[in-house]
């Protein structure tokens, strides 16, 4: 058996497959925090990585945005380094995942189209790579302004589910540039029949119009047909005072929610450290999160 995110050493997530991984945090009952950052961007502290800044203060997931999979680069680590991803799991003992990008070349957008490079869109070429990366879980969403959809994001869950071994999280934080309902139950049902492991939605508090009602109703379906729930905070409230920090956490915590995600707009590619630790203790307490930050990564 498995344990609980919450008592999880760097050896035990050496050790899980995917569905281990899943078990482990379907047990910690909504108590997993996954901190996303940005890969190429250097960390405010010029010697470490954003994932280590990140564990220390309560992350359980680590989410690289703008990760190119073909020419994968983290600021950080040292130049050169020949396996950036093993290597980053050793120095932070977390699960390491990264953002592929769904994008729409069909879609009908509201702001001015960003064109990504190659390794940072959904492709069976860049989810192979990313499996050969060893990434324990991949994210299909999409950056503001890129055109992803969900009409895109339910077609590349089936395709990851045959080219990646890791878990797969789908959803959209915001509207990603393109013009449609950000999420809705039927999108949600459109995600699951695809076959995704952990469904996205974005945080009640984030997304204007989207309800506690709609989160719920959701989860229960997610819930329903053994998929998890990750609430993202993808809208910059990341760098909010703690305070709109902790009241986001604790509605989506009710609504039952399993995941809670915080975003990348802080400084350094990161969310302010104060929001990532305020996060933690609103969904576990502090027993619990300083069990999540003091433990070693070498245990």
């Amino acid at each position: 058996m498995v344990r609980r995110v919450l008592e999880c050493l760097p050896s035990d997530y050496a050790g899980y497959s995917a569905e281990e991984l899943k078990q482990a945090i379907w047990a910690a009952e909504g108590r997993t925090v996954c901190c996303e950052m940005v890969a190429p961007v250097p960390a405010y502290i010029s010697n470490l990585t954003n994932a280590e800044i990140a564990k220390a203060f309560g992350a359980d997931l680590m989410l690289l945005n703008g990760l190119d999979v073909l020419n994968p680069v983290i600021c950080g680590l040292d130049q050169g380094t020949e396996d950036p991803i093993r290597r980053l799991k050793a120095l932070s003992g977390r699960p390491i995942g990264a953002n592929l990008e769904p994008v729409d070349a069909d879609a009908i957008m509201v702001e001015a189209r960003i064109v990504l490079p190659k390794g940072r869109t959904c492709s069976v070429e860049t989810l192979e790579a990313a499996d050969r990366l060893g990434l324990d879980f991949i994210c299909l969403t999409g950056n503001p302004g890129t055109g992803v959809t969900n009409k895109e994001i339910a077609h590349y869950v089936k395709v990851a589910k045959q080219h990646f071994s890791g878990l797969v999280i789908a959803g959209k934080m915001h509207g990603a540039g393109s013009k449609e309902p950000v999420a809705s139950i039927e999108t949600a049902k459109d995600f699951i029949e695809a076959g995704t492991d952990i469904l996205l939605v974005p945080a009640v508090g984030t997304v204007p119009g989207f309800t506690d009602d709609e989160l719920v109703a959701i989860v229960k379906y997610a819930h329903a047909h053994d998929v998890l729930v990750l609430s993202a905070i993808g809208t910059s409230q990341e760098s909010s005072s703690p305070r709109v920090v902790e009241d986001i956490a604790i509605r989506n915590k009710v609504a039952g929610v399993d995941i809670q995600h915080i975003g990348d707009a802080g400084f350094g590619g990161l969310a302010n450290v104060e929001n990532i630790f305020a996060l933690s203790v609103a969904i576990r307490g502090m027993r619990h999160t300083v069990s999540r930050v003091a433990g070693s990564a070498i245990r």
